[in-house]
């Protein structure tokens, strides 16, 4: 049954509600309200059921979640791959310079493009790879400057996370009760440090390189590194 993780998203999304962000934050997303459909596509279709591992990244990025409500959710891997596809609406306010578009946004997500690239590598199907695995954002908040620029969740101010961290915090709890998984990897480091603060003493904790176009390891070779990184956890 998928109701739960529905059900911990819908109580994320009212929690992040009404929260403001002082400069150099101009604009805010929450795709959990705009694209809230799609999402709740992905949780039904994928999210039932136990899984063995539980991979969490950091936050939405601009032509990924941002745009179809899938975490890491490159347009192409979430339509063609996961067969998710349908409406999404606009933010209000949206940034001129981040416009939304959802399935007809052309602009390619590179984390996205990498990490659900690298799982139809190794995985038959997509319902081959999420019979045992599942794939979660910590945060679902997009942060941008005004010139558009991208602002991650730990370039913020502590005293204006705090209400998002412990909101965030509590839903990856609950995804963690729902899935019962018994490996938690942090796509990158900080979704690693968020796991680490609500792993159990049973759950063995690991990391692989994320997939973002700023990081110079990830742009030389993220597919074999991530690769490797799995095969020493013993996730293939």
């Amino acid at each position: 049954m998928s109701k739960p993780l529905i059900q911990a998203a819908d109580d994320l999304r009212k929690a992040l509600r009404g929260l403001s962000f002082p400069e150099p934050v101009s604009c805010t997303y929450n795709p959990l309200e705009y694209a809230w459909e799609r999402h709740c596509d992905y949780l039904r279709r994928f999210g039932k059921g136990q899984k063995k591992v539980l991979f969490l990244g950091m936050n939405p990025g601009p032509y990924g979640m941002a745009q179809s409500g899938v975490p890491f959710g490159e347009i192409s891997y979430v339509r063609d791959w996961m067969g998710i596809s349908g409406p999404v609406a606009k933010p209000d306010p949206e940034h001129k310079k981040r416009p939304v578009s959802g399935f007809d946004c052309e602009r390619s997500e590179v984390s996205g493009r990498r990490l659900w690239g690298l799982f139809a590598e190794l995985f038959d199907s997509a319902d081959s790879f999420f019979s045992d695995h599942f794939v979660a954002n910590f945060c679902p908040l997009v942060w941008m400057k005004e010139s558009g620029a991208n602002i991650t969740p730990d370039k913020l101010p502590r005293d204006c996370m705090e209400p998002v961290d412990k909101a965030c915090l509590q839903h990856l709890t609950r995804i963690i009760e729902v899935l019962q998984p018994s490996k938690l990897i942090g796509v990158g480091a900080f979704a690693e440090k968020q796991l680490a603060s609500v792993k159990s003493d049973d759950q063995e904790l690991g990391k692989i390189l994320h997939p973002s176009p700023a990081s110079p390891a990830a742009n030389r070779d993220f597919a074999g590194t991530a690769t490797r990184q799995l095969r020493e956890l013993g996730i293939l």
